[in-house]
């Protein structure tokens, strides 16, 4: 039986120069910045003007960097009444930074969107990287974020994330019996997570990169099509409601291969019933309206409360 309903979103991550000022190793590379200047300026103009012609507001999410390099792309699409999240400032890894390095970013990235939105703060998230520290979601909580865009326990569902699970790496100095033992669940927050998947990403296989050992980039776009087209056919197969997120970038998808493969795919989707193109916060206000943290969950700050508090104590799902 086909889906009733299903919510699609082609959020875009926009890198641009920040990607490669650490991420992608072209730092030093005065050819791959200018690879993002590209991605900030045409790219970001094309993808805008892709979404106004098939009526499309979606979420953007912006490094701090990204914001302040191309403020006026980045005006254009909160005019056009498109969504804008956090995406770190210079595309940094959360894993490899201390608490204290990543509240500085979060602090001074939360900010700077909130003033850029006329007041009103993100919502939500894009970890760099896609890698979320054991710090990250009580980051994201004491700054009053609802939804996170960085995991995959599920690949067409949202869930209330949880965080701290433990687990051993394998030690062969050691006796098996030390890393012998199963996952142990963590703590189940009141942070909604809108599911990641590498497989419905255009970087991957359609950028290249020079220090990427798998680096790919020449893909061709309709092997990409037909990968992500077989993800959405499965889950309209054999899902009542679903959510489609696919995240592109305008270093990719700002090039014409990239482009015309986001035509195809909108066009094909929309020859379906049920579906509506949405934004993230949609999603999540969508999965909230019908769906309740368990008790014991550890809830999202009130909006704004961590600058007056930068102390607060979270407070738990009765």
């Amino acid at each position: 039986m086909p889906a009733k309903r299903v919510q699609c979103c082609i959020s875009v991550d926009i890198d641009a120069v920040a990607g490669w000022l650490g991420s992608y190793g072209g730092e030093d590379s005065t050819s791959d910045i200018s690879r993002g200047l590209f991605a900030g300026t045409i790219g970001v103009r094309r993808l805008l003007k892709l979404f106004e012609k098939y009526n499309i507001k979606t979420t953007w999410f912006i490094p701090g960097h990204s914001l302040e390099t191309f403020p006026e792309e980045c005006r254009m699409i909160v005019e056009k009444g498109h969504e804008i999240g956090l995406h770190g400032y210079s595309h940094e890894n959360p894993i490899e930074m201390t608490l204290e390095q990543q509240t500085a970013i979060m602090d001074k990235c939360y900010k700077l969107i909130k003033e850029f939105n006329g007041g009103k703060p993100p919502r939500g998230m894009v970890a760099p990287w896609w890698e979320s520290s054991q710090e990250g979601a009580e980051l994201m909580l004491r700054y009053g974020l609802e939804y996170d865009h960085s995991f995959s326990h599920h690949d067409c569902q949202c869930y209330w994330l949880r965080t701290g699970d433990k687990w051993i790496p394998i030690d062969y100095k050691k006796h098996p019996e030390h890393w012998m033992k199963p996952l142990e669940g963590g703590q189940t927050t009141g942070l909604v997570e809108i599911p990641a998947s590498w497989y419905l990403d255009d970087l991957p296989p359609m950028m290249f990169i020079k220090k990427a050992a798998n680096s790919h980039g020449w893909v061709n776009s309709k092997d990409v099509e037909e990968l992500w087209l077989d993800q959405f056919n499965y889950h309209y197969r054999e899902e009542e409601e679903f959510v489609f997120p696919v995240t592109v970038h305008p270093d990719v998808c700002g090039h014409p291969q990239g482009l015309f493969l986001l035509e195809r795919v909108i066009e094909y989707i929309n020859k379906h019933e049920g579906v509506e193109w949405v934004t993230m916060e949609q999603i999540c206000d969508d999965f909230k309206s019908k769906s309740q943290p368990p008790a014991g969950a550890l809830l999202p700050a009130k909006v704004g409360e961590i600058l007056e508090k930068p102390d607060l104590q979270l407070e738990k799902k009765q």
